[in-house]
């Protein structure tokens, strides 16, 4: 009988920690290092391979994901060695997605030719906005000549290029980002993730939130007229969405992504990466220090891992509604209950049926477009009835 992990496949994800500059939205563990010794860090990364792989052998690998930080600053010959580690280890599907993240202002013709000599097939570019005023307000050391190049160069050298836009930034009207919507979508990218501007704690822009100097930030109603739009005019290009903040072309969505919103088994290395790893039949949280020169001391010891946490069936059916209601696909009610051993509160259920919250299909529900403006209440009343 199929693993529960298997319904969503087996990914693995590589961090690489490293920016040029620190984007004052930007909540991910990135660091500035003047110097940084490749070599130490390739070794490190084969070594946490070869750990991980020892538990999870004889799987099928559908894809390695190579995020950040800015991934496009390691070199190629460091993500050739990891791809080539990774297809010797585990058995590589035939479709085996191998995405690297890219800024525009690290790009260059020749490292993006290493980098698909290597094995990548998808590249992820933050271009983020498409105004140089813009551009620098979020902190971004490329300007939009920039970017469209680097867009170029990606285009040149891969199929598949997928970019990243911010929206409901300072002082943005909802014209404004309809027009630079459709400009991006000329682009002709087959995949955007597109997502509103979060103050995050911890961030510059959380503390000049938190001291009143973060101003020209659009009012909930704007914010809200903001995705109604991205919605009607990636819908009208082609690009509906498949998830939350996610459009794609159809056949082109992000695989690695998928296998989170579909609960799979992804193995994290790299410093901060977490991982769900199911191993003799239970499921575990891993977790690595965020330290990039501590994790590196941890693998010499031994492992870059933090001690694993054994998820119990009800912590895991509730990772998955919360993952699962994110996609179009949305989650089937009888997986939900095998790992959880109950089903799903009826009530619950019955009412964001009613609310116009969910479609409610018997075997899958999916959430509506209404629900996805408030899922996290969607998601809430599920689990408030439950237990």
């Amino acid at each position: 009988m199929p693993e529960d992990w298997q319904t969503g496949g087996f990914g693995l994800y590589v961090h690489w920690p490293f920016c040029a500059a620190k984007c004052p939205y930007c909540d991910f563990n990135s660091h500035v290092a003047q110097r940084i010794d490749h070599a130490a860090w390739s070794r490190a990364y084969l070594a946490e391979l070869e750990r991980v792989a020892a538990d999870t052998s004889g799987r099928v690998l559908n894809t390695i994901y190579f995020g950040g930080g800015t991934p496009s600053l390691m070199t190629p010959d460091t993500v050739a060695e990891v791809i080539a580690a990774a297809r010797r280890l585990w058995i590589p599907a035939n479709d085996l997605e191998i995405t690297l993240e890219a800024n525009p202002g690290s790009v260059e013709a020749g490292r993006f030719a290493g980098y698909r000599d290597a094995g990548v097939n998808r590249i992820s570019m933050g271009i983020q906005a498409l105004n140089d005023t813009d551009l620098r307000r979020l902190g971004r050391l490329h300007t939009l000549a920039e970017a469209r190049a680097a867009f170029d160069v990606a285009r040149q050298a891969f199929d598949r290029v997928s970019f990243d836009l911010i929206y409901a930034r300072q002082d943005q009207t909802l014209a404004q980002w309809r027009a630079e919507l459709r400009e991006a979508l000329a682009m002709a990218a087959d995949h955007l993730s597109l997502y509103q501007l979060t103050i995050e704690d911890g961030t510059a822009f959380g503390d000049r939130y938190r001291r009143g100097t973060l101003r020209g930030l659009p009012d909930d109603d704007l914010g809200a007229d903001m995705y109604e739009a991205t919605q009607e005019i990636c819908d009208a290009h082609g690009l509906p969405r498949y998830e939350v903040s996610n459009h794609a072309r159809p056949g082109s969505e992000s695989r690695h992504n998928l296998i989170y919103w579909r609960y799979g088994d992804y193995a994290g290395i790299g410093p901060g990466a977490h991982g769900r790893l199911s191993v003799n039949g239970v499921k575990y949280a891993t977790e690595s220090r965020r330290n990039p020169q501590a994790w590196l001391a941890d693998v010499a010891a031994g492992t870059g891992e933090r001690p694993r946490v054994a998820l119990n069936g009800r912590v895991q059916a509730e990772e998955y509604l919360m993952m699962g209601l994110r996609v179009n696909d949305g989650i089937e009610p009888n997986r939900f209950q095998a790992l959880a051993g109950q089903a799903l509160d009826e009530t619950a259920r019955q009412r964001l049926v009613e609310l116009g919250m969910i479609e409610d299909l018997g075997t899958r529900i999916r959430v509506t477009n209404q629900g996805v403006k408030v899922l996290n209440a969607v998601i809430s009343e599920f689990l408030s009835g439950e237990g």
